[in-house]
């Protein structure tokens, strides 16, 4: 499933910093690019005996792509003058949160936007322009410095509507 790389190739690879952007853009994970909610009701009705379907080993990793995540990740990430970042906060009761999180990044999105992962159990932290998340509070949203944009919200349903931010600017209607 995933290569190792060795150690000749991991001489020569380089990483790649982004270059100075005039906007960055931080995207969630959980319920934002991958269904969250919809492996944790598959798993609640199959154990229900499982109070935190998340802590379990295995569950990250193997969560779906929410419908037109990906090429919105890519598209937004191939802009002029913008740097996107998955910002996503881990699962403390579950370790292996963190591994599978950066796994799911390679799998789904590609190994060069595991250089954009960010594990962070506070959003706030972080400094940017936007931050698309389907939660409004509870990692830090909340005070966020940029803009929030609530995924799943009535104004913002799904991708196709972020993508039609008018400060983002993809596109026009």
């Amino acid at each position: 499933m995933f290569k190792p790389i060795s150690a000749a190739e991991q001489a020569v690879t380089r990483h790649p910093t982004p270059p100075p952007s005039d906007r960055v853009i931080y995207i969630d994970m959980d319920d934002t690019l991958c269904d969250f909610r919809g492996r944790y009701h598959e798993v609640q009705a199959q154990s229900p005996e499982i109070t935190y379907p998340q802590s379990q080993v295995g569950f990250f990793v193997g969560l779906q792509p929410l419908p037109r995540a990906v090429e919105s990740f890519h598209h937004l990430s191939g802009l002029a003058n913008t740097s996107v970042y998955i910002l996503t906060a881990p699962s403390v009761r579950n370790p292996h949160s963190y591994t599978e999180k950066r796994l799911w990044v390679e799998e789904h999105l590609g190994f060069e936007a595991a250089y954009r992962l960010i594990i962070c159990p506070n959003k706030a932290l972080l400094q940017g322009d936007y931050l698309i998340d389907d939660r409004v509070a509870g990692k830090g949203q909340e005070n966020f410095a940029g803009e929030l944009i609530p995924f799943g919200s009535p104004k913002y349903p799904d991708w196709r509507s972020v993508l039609f931010h008018p400060d983002i600017g993809l596109f026009s209607e």
